[in-house]
């Protein structure tokens, strides 16, 4: 393993995280992250060679649709509902001098 979890790390973590925890949590967390570090350089010790790297455990590609116009332009339709409307817009009292 080539970091050390010490306690300052683990006050460190604790400050970044905005925890306070108490020195049974931070014996705990301790003990957690070593473990993780530990699961970590055991997986850099498997063969990848020939592995391509890949960003989903699954072969899928692009599957967002094309965009398509379905309502079409109802711009007319919606004005037809405006009180007062000008030049193909909404017209509206003003409100600054």
């Amino acid at each position: 393993m080539a970091v050390k979890i010490d306690d300052k790390i683990i006050e460190y973590v604790g400050i970044l995280a905005k925890l306070n925890l108490s020195e049974e949590e931070k014996k705990k967390a301790g003990e957690d992250m070593s473990r993780m570090l530990e699961y970590i350089d055991k997986l850099n010790e498997l063969d990848t060679r020939g592995t391509a790297p890949m960003s989903h455990i699954f072969d899928i590609s692009n599957v967002f649709r094309e965009d398509e116009i379905t309502n079409g332009d109802q711009s007319g339709e919606m004005l037809s509902n405006a009180p007062r409307q000008k030049d193909k817009q909404y017209q509206v009292p003003r409100t600054v001098e």
